[in-house]
């Protein structure tokens, strides 16, 4: 991997200085460590696993790695480049074996879509209601800051630097929040997925009974 970060910084960081301010919350501890780390986190992350959707891993690695400090798993802080570069590892494994399950869907749904008449049915059409339906109960269990941020830049399409301007939020910031609400909603998208699952199948024993 290249460096994580430039000798000369790294040699002139407090460490222990970084990882309390992180511990507290504090946005400038965020900040110094995207700072620090940002530039070898992408150039890895770019170099395994290509250009598409950079950002978004950068960002969502930093989240894992400011999580695990505030939970309290990093003991020894002048560990953090070492901590860094295994969260970055299993990210890119991570990645890595989602691109294959997702290559192995799709290739279902080809199959499923080419054999399927292609006209929407009443199950199909109540099958649409209810994710539609499932998708507003999963916003509905975020914050509602993080609501703000998925719906503003997914759902209405507007800018990253529109929605730092009207929330305050540095550009950092916004990159961590949105990270952070994605995962939260994906999150709670499975639990709620899980427990409408295992009520389908309760239904199915029930009347197969």
């Amino acid at each position: 991997m290249q460096p994580l970060a430039e000798a000369s910084p790294l040699a002139e960081f407090d460490w222990y200085e970084l990882v309390a301010r992180i511990q507290q919350g504090e946005a400038s501890g965020m900040e110094d460590l995207y700072r620090l780390f940002s530039r070898g986190v992408r150039y890895y992350l770019c170099r395994r696993l290509g250009p598409q959707e950079i950002e978004d891993r950068v960002h969502d690695t930093f989240l894992i790695v400011v999580q695990a400090i505030q939970r309290g798993d990093l003991r020894e802080p002048d560990r953090l480049l070492g901590f860094i570069r295994t969260v970055v590892r299993r990210q890119v494994a991570a990645c890595i074996d989602r691109a294959v399950h997702s290559r192995r869907e799709q290739t279902e749904l080809d199959f499923n879509v080419r054999i399927a008449d292609g006209r929407d049915n009443p199950e199909q059409q109540a099958m649409l209601r209810e994710r539609q339906s499932l998708m507003g109960r999963i916003l509905g269990g975020i914050s509602r800051r993080d609501r703000e941020i998925l719906t503003r830049f997914y759902l209405n399409g507007e800018s990253q630097e529109q929605i730092c301007a009207e929330m305050s939020l540095t550009e950092t910031q916004f990159r961590l929040l949105k990270s952070r609400a994605k995962a939260r909603f994906g999150e709670l998208g499975k639990r709620k997925l899980a427990r409408n699952s295992l009520g389908a199948y309760f239904l199915r024993k029930a009347a197969s009974a």
